[in-house]
């Protein structure tokens, strides 16, 4: 089979939500979750066997409703959080809760049988982020540098932050911030920053792209009209602390400094329809991936703006002197930002596209009608970056 061959996985039902397993970094393991309205729904542990191609698979059911948006805990690989739908006499709430997975799915060494269904387990509730004075759950984040302790979820218009205690089976709100002013005041997303020892957070809603300061909760900066349609995603750089990526209804990903926000440093324009997810990767900032309603995964090598954007430096010593001229030609050829590869394994809306924790090359993309993609970076860039 062709090394850079994809691996298709399909699921039963309906799904939008994925994740890496953020603090698997061995294994290759993603979570998605379903959206069912006639069976429960369920969480599907997927784990991607590289060297033989394969997937593995374990489903857990998520029991109490379709799941809009689910993340990991950066510290303890059994605990997650879902966002999802719950009805109550007629009236929808988007809700959150932190779970644990069964002991034994937590690390991603376990050989699955095909035929796992048949010994579904459940979830256990941890605690739930009791949003009933706040509103709707967009989203769940947590501390990316932390201890799996410390959580941001959005709720209509409200930033609220949360203790988990020593078990984590209990949330403690232990500060909140709400959006003021006019317009559709409805967070879409967020992201928490890894940088400036993790005390700031950004926030879509609408058209707008906001800063805040978890300590203080207050507002840092504010990029209006950031996106000509709504904010649908955004994403920090890893490794230059003031980069910031956003994406859109305009069919556009921008790339901000967040520093000067009058204009974005870059505009990608390669989409045709609403774009649903922008990611870094996380060891080479040069590599975004974005997915679209237009059924596309598109990955790019945005160099420029990259935070090695001339490559490796490589120190004089270590070279010979034909080496040497090479090493002065290369660092003269500028370095041009382009689209390195689209992927059209997809039929329907992709709504999520995530890298995986454990391989800096290899990523997964979901569609709505529940196919999930795994793919890798082509070996011929692989090998440029790191050669």
């Amino acid at each position: 089979m062709e090394d850079d061959a994809p691996v298709i996985y399909g699921l039963e039902f309906q799904a939008r939500a994925l994740t890496p397993q953020t603090a698997e970094t061995d294994a290759i393991r993603f979570l998605v979750g379903t959206q069912s309205l006639r069976y429960d729904n369920q969480i599907h542990i997927i784990d991607f066997d590289d060297e033989n191609n394969i997937i593995n698979k374990n489903v857990l059911l998520h029991q109490v409703g379709e799941i809009w948006h689910i993340s990991t805990s950066p510290a303890d690989k059994g605990v997650l959080a879902t966002c999802y739908n719950k009805t109550s006499d007629t009236k929808v709430m988007t809700c959150a809760a932190v779970w644990r997975m069964p002991k034994e799915l937590e690390s991603g060494s376990h050989e699955s049988p095909d035929d796992s269904s048949s010994n579904t387990q459940t979830l256990e509730l941890l605690c739930h982020l009791d949003n009933t004075a706040h509103g709707n759950m967009a989203c769940v984040m947590w501390e990316p540098m932390g201890d799996g302790k410390k959580i941001i979820s959005l709720a209509d218009n409200n930033i609220l932050l949360w203790d988990l205690q020593e078990s984590s089976d209990k949330a403690v709100l232990s500060s909140s911030a709400a959006l003021e002013g006019k317009g559709q005041l409805k967070f879409t997303s967020g992201r928490w920053s890894p940088h400036h020892n993790c005390t700031q957070i950004a926030t879509a809603n609408d058209t707008t792209v906001r800063g805040w300061d978890t300590r203080s909760m207050r507002q840092i900066y504010c990029i209006e009209n950031a996106h000509g349609q709504l904010v649908r995603d955004l994403d920090f750089n890893p490794n230059k602390q003031y980069y910031l990526a956003s994406c859109g209804d305009d069919c556009r990903v921008k790339f901000w400094d967040t520093r000067n926000v009058t204009e974005p440093v870059k505009t990608l324009e390669e989409h045709s329809h609403w774009v649903w997810n922008v990611r870094y990767n996380h060891s080479h900032d040069q590599l975004i991936l974005t997915g679209s309603s237009d059924s596309r995964v598109i990955l790019s090598n945005m160099v420029s703006i990259s935070s090695e954007p001339f490559g490796h430096m490589v120190d004089d010593d270590e070279l010979s002197d034909q080496e040497d001229q090479h090493q002065e030609e290369k660092i003269k050829e500028p370095l041009q930002d382009s689209v390195i590869a689209t992927y059209e394994e997809h039929e329907d809306s992709v709504y999520a596209v995530e890298w995986s924790s454990a391989d800096p090359w290899l990523f997964a993309s979901l569609s709505y009608d529940g196919r999930l993609v795994i793919n890798r970076v082509p070996r011929a860039l692989k090998y440029h970056i790191l050669l």
